[in-house]
């Protein structure tokens, strides 16, 4: 069902003559330097010649997604676009956990021009971890404070106080391309089994209605045709039709979303609408839901917990550099160093990797690439997704045992749910 190669990309790559794939999902160096890691500074990602042998190992119509940083998403979206590529759209995953890496300018300001900054009290909601600890005490220890487990705020006067270098990091972009079809999708569809979106079998869940109830007078109601016996011209057993937009359940993000409200059923008194619209004089039902509009856009990041199932027995050790460049003044360092028998950096969510890989199946299961497979999200996902064979390759060896154990823990949670008898509802 899956193979994990060690090997550098790009003379993979070069060299590979199996069996084409249907598509490509990965998540690649953002070319940030993350963590002081050698391979997120490489420019791999920015390689078109990288990117234009996995476009030869793809069949025609087969689809492409892959995750950057908002900095630099550019540079690599480019380079698949001149590898052969068509893009075909953005999908945005954002989040309300990210970490601002900021520099506090007036801080800085004033340790340059040697001014005494005012102290304005104690931060108590900051959280207590070993290099937080060392960080806290320090402060303290200039103030003549004793205060267990708790930060130091402080104020300059220079004119660059409140000033920074950084945003709080809160989405990343994920391309999602294809390589063209030959002549119509339909016709490569039946030819290669690529070139769609599994649209259905993506939708966001809901058992709320979401078309316009049926008219009583069928006759004169355009929308009569063809309606379900609930009394909807739709299937409302399908859901929401997928969306480019993927956040993760946050309250920072799902505040940003609008409440949406039942219908009123106002009357139309105008003729002048399309046919989108209901007769003359008839109700205008509008969508039957209300609540949060984010609903519909939702995967959480990912655990501590999902992060290490499956890793018993493996050493559980600190991320080194994790803290670099923080801002002391955003939430200092919370559980930032966590100690972690998965020692990958940039762990992506199953249930993100799951939708994702779901996205672009093939009906008949077909075979997935995974580039830069690191600890094994994406060939969970893949899996759990139902593709038929996953194959990964990783440049650093010491994730390989990682993503291994991983991938076996989350079949075998996959087999124990399928074994589970049906349930079945009596009416």
């Amino acid at each position: 069902m899956h193979k994990i190669t060690n090997a550098n990309i790009k003379e993979w790559a070069r060299d590979y003559d199996g069996e084409p794939f249907d598509a490509i999902l990965c998540d690649p160096p953002y070319e940030l330097g993350f963590m002081g890691k050698s391979w997120d500074s490489s420019g791999i990602a920015f390689d078109k010649d990288m990117w234009a042998d996995l476009f030869r190992h793809v069949k025609p119509g087969g689809h492409l997604l892959a995750f950057s940083g908002s900095r630099t998403y550019h540079r690599m979206a480019c380079a698949i676009e001149d590898a052969g590529f068509e893009i075909r759209d953005m999908i945005e995953w954002i989040y309300g956990s990210g970490f601002p890496k900021s520099l506090n300018i007036g801080k800085a300001v004033d340790k340059i021009q040697g001014n005494e900054r005012e102290f304005l009290g104690i931060d108590k909601s900051a959280v207590r971890t070993n290099s937080e600890k060392n960080h806290i005490d320090g402060q303290v220890g200039k103030f003549g404070l004793k205060a267990e487990g708790t930060g130091v705020v402080t104020k300059g006067t220079s004119p660059y106080e409140g000033y920074g270098t950084a945003l709080k990091p809160a989405h990343e972009p994920c391309v999602l391309a294809r390589k063209p079809i030959e002549g119509t999708v339909a016709n490569n569809v039946l030819k290669y089994g690529t070139g769609g979106l599994n649209i259905d079998g993506s939708r966001v869940g809901t058992v709320e209605h979401l078309g316009r109830p049926q008219a009583k007078n069928s006759e004169t109601n355009p929308f009569s045709k063809g309606l379900k016996s609930n009394g909807y011209n739709d299937n409302s057993q399908l859901g929401r039709f997928p969306a480019n937009l993927i956040h993760d359940g946050s309250d920072e993000v799902v505040g940003l979303f609008p409440d949406t409200k039942s219908g009123v059923g106002a009357i139309r008194k105008t003729t002048s609408w399309k046919m989108s619209s209901v007769p003359d004089g008839r109700p205008n039902v509008e969508y039957g839901d209300s609540g949060s509009a984010a609903r519909f856009f939702y995967t959480a990041k990912s655990s501590k917990s999902e992060r290490n199932l499956g890793l018993e027995g493996f050493e559980v050790k600190r991320l080194e550099g994790r803290d670099v460049g923080q801002d002391e003044r955003n939430v200092l360092y919370k559980n930032r160093n966590t100690p972690t028998a998965n020692q990958h950096p940039t762990v992506k969510p199953l249930s993100l990797t799951k939708y994702l890989a779901n996205l672009i199946k093939p009906p008949t299961g077909g075979r997935l690439l995974v580039p830069f497979s690191g600890s094994g999200s994406e060939m969970i996902g893949a899996l759990q997704a139902g593709w038929e064979y996953v194959e990964g390759v990783e440049l650093t060896e010491e994730y390989i045992p990682i993503a291994e154990a991983r991938i076996k823990y989350w079949l075998q949670q996959k087999q124990v749910e399928e074994s589970k008898p049906e349930q079945v509802e009596l009416i």
